[in-house]
């Protein structure tokens, strides 16, 4: 899948790797695209160079003029963030509709970034925010604003040697209020139809100072809305200046018909939703997500970084050792596979095979205390780490308490999903020892696809073992 997969120590180690390999090597962190495409030939083999374990690009801090956040934060580290969500809480909108809490415990914001596809959750956002982007290389580093970054459909202003190292969101000159909205095929694992960002600021008297409309799924890239953002500044927003500026953004919009709607359709739907999302920041209320924002799989005193023990040098070759249900295990030859081939390899089988995309759940493991989709992981990556499977769950010849629900209420069923709803409900009753309500429940298992579709069942355990 991969040529060799660096780990270097810092991140001046890492800028000088790419220096050295160029077009050989490609930076990954998160990496939930770029395995992907790896494994089904859309970009060309390489060798990688680790980014997810580096302090250095694991942070969100406040700093003069706004806020700073590291190349390696994941979407559930964004999530998790006060700080977002008290002076950016559009962002926070959107990084809960990015895949599930498997996904988001891998996926990077700066990765959603440099993707550049145009239906990116998190890009409209952070466009409407006038999100900057800091590029690093041996060379130093330059500052470009994200609209200048996304060139084109996919295409990005990113030098050979340069990685993101930072997104920058300016401080809001008044009070700063936003709406997300995207419109899928379902709730969660859907890419967007169309997703429509409304971001205003507004002086004491209601006024508009400042404004910023983007949409995604309408065009080559995601677009900001220059003309509605014009009509806004210096006004009260009422219904009818609402219905104005809806039209204005339907007018802006070039979509093209694919699987998931039409031309005509998306360009309907802008003005609905662009209408809708601008009636959410007059009243100053928050769309209500998809899923609970709050539910993210990770137990307590789960670590920020991916690896627990940094282990520099090219591992693609190397006998890698990792703590697997609190025994160490030596995995021989794993060092060009995903973690969930690793796992099954050393005969840990009730880690399944579904997808090999990150859609089904049906891998799910915990990593470091994270639940996350074992088909998207590199097994370096995992090295030095701890990893739980579901052969772990038992402890003392006892079933877990969910393992036990689930006999009790019928939640197996085929039984080749149940593994990872088994590890994903498991996570998130660690996560939430109070209890959990219905809508918590699901919140956990969006990520997880049953074949058999018995989610009343699986539902009911979950409660079951909630109580």
């Amino acid at each position: 899948m991969w040529d060799k997969f660096f780990r270097p120590a810092n991140l001046a180690e890492a800028l000088q790797l790419k220096a050295a390999l160029g077009a050989q090597a490609r930076f990954v962190a998160g990496g939930t695209d770029m395995v992907v495409d790896l494994d089904r030939g859309r970009q060309p083999r390489c060798s990688l160079i680790d980014l997810s374990h580096l302090p250095e690009l694991h942070y969100i801090r406040e700093e003069a003029g706004g806020i700073m956040v590291g190349g390696a934060v994941t979407h559930a580290e964004v999530l998790q963030s006060e700080i977002i969500g008290e002076k950016a809480a559009v962002l926070t909108q959107a990084a809960v509709e990015v895949g599930a809490p498997q996904i988001r415990n891998r996926s990077t914001l700066s990765g959603n970034i440099v993707t550049a596809s145009p239906a990116a959750d998190t890009v409209p956002p952070l466009l409407a925010l006038d999100a900057r982007i800091e590029l690093a290389s041996v060379r130093g580093k330059r500052e470009i604003a994200l609209r200048e970054f996304i060139t084109g459909f996919r295409q990005v202003d990113l030098a050979e040697d340069e990685v993101v190292s930072s997104i920058f969101i300016p401080a809001a000159i008044g009070e700063r209020r936003g709406a997300f909205l995207k419109l899928g095929l379902r709730y969660a694992q859907a890419i967007s139809v169309i997703s429509v960002t409304a971001v205003i600021e507004l002086d004491i008297n209601n006024r508009i100072l400042k404004a910023g409309i983007a949409l995604g799924s309408v065009a080559a890239t995601a677009i900001r809305v220059p003309e509605a953002e014009k009509l806004l500044i210096g006004q009260v927003l009422d219904e009818s200046l609402i219905k104005i500026v809806a039209e204005v953004a339907q007018a802006t919009a070039q979509p093209i018909s694919d699987v998931r709607g039409s031309a005509a359709y998306r360009k309907a739907m802008v003005k609905v939703f662009t209408a809708r999302a601008l009636r959410y920041v007059r009243d100053n209320k928050t769309p209500p997500p998809s899923a609970d924002p709050s539910i993210y799989l990770q137990k307590l005193g789960s670590t920020s970084i991916t690896a627990t023990t940094i282990i520099p040098g090219d591992l693609s070759q190397e006998s890698l050792e990792l703590t697997v249900n609190g025994a160490s295990v030596k995995l021989e030859g794993a060092g060009e596979m995903v973690l969930l081939y690793a796992l099954r390899q050393a005969g840990y089988n009730g880690t399944k095979e579904g997808c090999l995309e990150g859609e089904c759940g049906a891998c799910t493991v915990l990593l470091n205390g994270k639940a996350v989709d074992s088909c998207l992981v590199p097994t370096p990556t995992a090295a030095g780490s701890e990893v739980v499977t579901i052969e772990g769950l038992a402890q003392n010849g006892q079933l877990h308490r969910l393992q036990q629900s689930f006999i009790e209420e019928g939640g197996v069923q085929c039984g080749f999903c149940t593994p990872g709803l088994i590890m994903a409900g498991s996570t998130v009753l660690a996560e939430r020892p109070e209890g959990l309500d219905e809508w918590q429940g699901r919140s956990a298992l969006v990520g997880n696809l049953c074949r058999c579709t018995g989610y009343g069942k699986v539902l009911a355990a979950l409660q079951a073992a909630a109580r």
